[in-house]
């Protein structure tokens, strides 16, 4: 299963990243939508699964889910905007936690569990790179890979 992760988009959907997510079973977007046209524009490729950023304050993206937990061909998904809001420890209960809103990519075990973030992907952020994300998952492993965008 192939899963695109997306984040940061600030109502901007680049066609560099619609081109990276194609081919994607599902698409995670991990906040800061803007507008709904973001989500239309994902919901034409995949399947979509979004939660609300901090800047999500109108329109369909103020009524996503702060979090969301997902399973995934047996493994365990946490999805939140801000990793620093993680009140808990996921270790032995969750597989991948992902998270948007600091713009920078990650892609870091730590212990059995997965940090994910797909970067930004909306308007650059200092001389941060412009990226989406990938995670091939399977019943035994998640692999994930971060994607810089030609922009």
């Amino acid at each position: 299963m192939i899963i695109g992760v997306i984040a940061d988009t600030h109502s901007k959907m680049r066609p560099q990243a619609l081109e990276a997510l194609r081919g994607s079973d599902l698409i995670l977007h991990a906040g800061d939508v803007g507008r709904e046209e973001v989500l239309d524009a994902l919901e034409a490729i995949a399947p979509v699964v979004a939660i609300r950023g901090n800047i999500d304050t109108a329109g369909r993206a103020a009524g996503l889910p702060d979090v969301e937990k997902l399973d995934y061909l047996g493994h365990a998904f946490y999805m939140l905007h801000d990793v620093k809001a993680l009140e808990f420890d996921p270790q032995g209960s969750y597989r991948v936690v992902i998270a948007g809103h600091s713009h920078k990519p990650r892609n870091e075990w730590i212990g059995d569990v997965l940090y994910f973030n797909p970067g930004g992907a909306g308007p650059r952020r200092f001389t941060l790179p412009i990226t989406v994300g990938r995670l091939d998952v399977s019943e035994d492993r998640v692999v994930g890979e971060i994607i810089e965008l030609a922009v």
